[in-house]
């Protein structure tokens, strides 16, 4: 929700399978990218995270967040692939994964994160534990990196299809 209640909304475009999703769900077509405050930042949600070419940066945001429900027997993946998409578009990341145990049973640790372009954890909330965190984005040190260090110039060209 915007400072003017204007609303963005997007769909997962990855139904987790495993947990029946793909009974119940339609996966969303479109990838969503809201502007707050002079940031583009990507939607995405939770299975979204494990598919590249869905958040390959074409130049369009600065942030991609993850909001998500990663249970504790997928923390390394939860982690690595955080930092794997940071690295890989050049944009901060920031992870946010659900805390506590649900009905059934399963355990869920948290390990939210702020990865930099660089890869490296900004901030983070103690893992099992609630908690809030801040972080001041760097703009600068963002468009600095990307001139210093070009990857996107030399990225394949792809179209997603369906």
């Amino acid at each position: 929700v915007r400072p003017e209640g204007e609303v963005t909304m997007y769909d997962k475009r990855h139904l987790f399978r495993f947990a029946n999703e793909t009974d119940h769900f339609s996966p969303g077509k479109d990838r969503v990218v809201a502007e707050w405050r002079g940031w583009r930042i990507l939607l995405q949600i939770c299975f979204d995270l494990r598919f590249p070419v869905f958040s390959r940066n074409r130049n369009d945001y600065d942030l991609a967040l993850y909001v998500a429900n990663w249970p504790e027997a997928r923390r390394s993946p939860w982690s690595k692939l955080l930092l794997a998409r940071a690295i890989e578009n050049q944009c901060y990341v920031a992870g946010l994964n659900r805390v506590g145990t649900d009905g059934k049973g399963i355990t869920y640790t948290g390990d939210s994160v702020l990865v930099d372009p660089r890869g490296e954890v900004a901030a983070s909330v103690t893992p099992g534990e609630e908690g809030l965190t801040t972080h001041t984005l760097d703009r600068q040190a963002l468009e600095d990196f990307r001139e210093k260090f070009p990857v996107a110039r030399e990225a394949d060209d792809f179209e997603l299809l369906g």
